[in-house]
């Protein structure tokens, strides 16, 4: 059974198990990390960025009082498989009565691209999404598939290839977006920044994911 096929079971039985875990006021956070660690093991440094700090961004997120959902996957998962999967996720909590306004899904450099998938899948315009270091002006044409759908917010790095402004995406989506904001970094970092718990990206996300747009 793979691990993406396991976090499933446990995120269905969670929900499904113990109407205690959460309550309608909960905001939930669904996190995915970069390609790096997906084929690496959590200690393992990267040659040029070092140590994806995966558990401790998850700990910043925590320490704000967001449920977060999130797995190190492994391998090198399809982005658009994957994110099918956890829009089913997303509709479970729905069904629940979770208003979607509560519910942001993150990404960093791949992992933005599975977010834009969700976003793309879901289809609700009122779900939060922050995609980070995860557009590039040649995905217009290389991922036509992509639009973008919900309140969007994107961080990428002036010093980094992989990221610039998506604002391109936006106007070539033809979901409603009624709140879209940009946020270009200056650390000099490069790629580099994702892979840490930097204030500059996890403040914004935090104020995003608390429906906090402007």
């Amino acid at each position: 059974m793979n691990t993406h096929l396991i976090f499933t079971i446990l995120f269905l039985w969670m929900l499904s198990s113990c109407k205690s875990n959460y309550d309608q006021n909960d905001r939930f956070i669904f996190f995915f990390h970069n390609r790096f660690l997906e084929t690496h093991e959590l200690d393992e440094l990267h040659p040029e960025f070092g140590r994806t700090e995966y558990e401790e961004i998850i700990r910043e997120f925590k320490k704000k009082g967001f449920k977060v959902i999130s797995e190190k996957r492994n391998g090198n998962v399809n982005a658009n498989t994957y994110a099918n999967n956890i829009v089913h996720q997303i509709d479970s909590l729905l069904k629940k009565g979770i208003d979607p306004k509560k519910i942001t899904v993150v990404g960093t450099s791949k992992g933005g691209y599975i977010a834009q998938y969700v976003s793309t899948l879901a289809n609700n315009s009122s779900l939060n999404f922050v995609f980070i270091a995860s557009f590039r002006d040649r995905d217009i044409i290389d991922i036509p598939e992509i639009n973008y759908c919900g309140n969007i917010l994107t961080i990428y790095e002036k010093t980094d290839p992989f990221g610039v402004s998506a604002i391109a995406r936006k106007e070539n989506s033809t979901c409603t977006i009624t709140h879209f904001k940009e946020i270009e970094l200056t650390t000099g970092m490069g790629h580099g920044f994702l892979f840490k718990p930097l204030k500059e990206w996890i403040e914004p996300t935090i104020q995003w994911a608390s429906e906090k747009y402007e």
